[in-house]
């Protein structure tokens, strides 16, 4: 079997991005005392789920989220500054330093030298070009796909684009549900490896027994996972 082409998920599987989105959500519902957490969180889940087809997937999308959830647990009145203080908060995000992972920038240095490397991210254009840019790892990738979803079109439409097709490509990436699932349907090979936290709407279950799905500890480990069931 020939391998000639890894895409790479980006957010918490490149650099961290969802303890970022758990910080501003504390922070958040500090806004909200008269209201339980647990409430306020579910109602929030609620709303970024039906918002996600409107604005998508990033941090603007989740700040207009929680404004719209502010607004509809104070009856369209909520406290006095705290429709100022999530948009603090959401800009404050937009502009948050990038921290790779570990092991992230030897992986992609190795994998760079055999294989294509295409960034294959959901999310705000401008925000993840920003992030791509601030963590140094750009130059490594030989295409950056941006999308709006993650499914098994878009697997095959990346993949043939940029690399041989899906039958000689491997994802990887923290998500269950957009990573591994769809990049399996497609015919690639998947790998999943997880990140410390995993927002509620990107969890699957895992496809166990399908003989092109991996699951890894590190992104270090790729490399030699990838090396092995290809003969390129």
């Amino acid at each position: 079997m020939t391998i000639t082409t890894v895409g790479l998920d980006a957010d918490d599987t490149l650099w961290h991005n969802e303890t970022v989105f758990r910080l501003t959500q504390a922070r958040f519902l500090d806004l909200l005392t008269d209201h339980d957490n647990a409430e306020i969180e579910a109602r929030l889940a609620e709303i970024e789920r039906r918002n996600l087809r409107l604005y998508g997937y990033g941090v603007k999308g989740f700040t207009l989220s929680m404004i719209e959830t502010a607004m509809e647990m104070c009856g369209g009145d909520p406290p006095p500054g705290a429709i100022r203080e999530i948009l603090a908060a959401g800009r404050e995000m937009l502009a948050h330093p990038v921290e790779t992972l570990p092991g992230v920038d030897e992986a992609l240095a190795r994998l760079s030298e055999r294989y294509r490397l295409v960034l294959v991210t959901k999310g705000d254009l401008l925000d993840q070009e920003r992030k791509l840019a601030a963590s140094g790892l750009g130059d490594l990738f030989a295409a950056v796909e941006i999308v709006s979803e993650k499914d098994q079109t878009t697997y095959e439409r990346v993949f043939a684009r940029h690399g041989t097709g899906p039958g000689e490509a491997v994802m990887a990436g923290n998500s269950m549900k957009s990573d591994v699932l769809p990049a399996l349907e497609a015919g690639a090979f998947a790998v999943h490896i997880p990140y410390v936290v995993t927002w509620a709407h990107e969890l699957a279950d895992a496809p166990d027994g399908h003989a092109r799905y991996g699951a890894l500890d590190r992104i270090d480990a790729l490399p030699d996972w990838i090396d092995a069931r290809s003969d390129g």
